[in-house]
């Protein structure tokens, strides 16, 4: 299985609007938009999983630059996703990291 990465989508473009380019290469398994979670919208990149990795690099290929649904997009094999630490932290005041924080004892 093939992991394919979409780049720069436009905000307009449907699952279906990338199904129909893909599948002019291959078998498209999954299409799949990022969106954001608040707002629901569009996030401007999507992910496609292609089972043959011939057809998926010859899609690749061909769509990488092309325009969808008014945009030229970015396409590439996706990396693995790496681990990567959740949100938070916090430090102190005013960037401090911790230690005195102004205050005596």
């Amino acid at each position: 299985m093939t992991n394919i990465y979409v780049g720069n989508l436009s905000f307009r473009a449907t699952e279906d609007d990338l199904r129909d380019e893909f599948s002019q290469h291959g078998e498209v398994s999954s299409v799949n938009i990022i969106t954001d979670r608040e707002t629901g919208r569009s996030r401007g990149f999507a992910f496609v999983e292609m089972p043959n990795a011939d057809e998926a690099q010859a899609a690749i290929e061909a769509t990488n630059g092309k325009e969808i649904a008014g945009r030229g997009v970015t396409v590439n094999e996706a990396r693995p996703r790496t681990d990567r630490p959740r949100g938070g932290g916090g430090g102190g005041r005013y960037g401090d990291r911790g230690g005195n924080r102004g205050y005596s004892r």
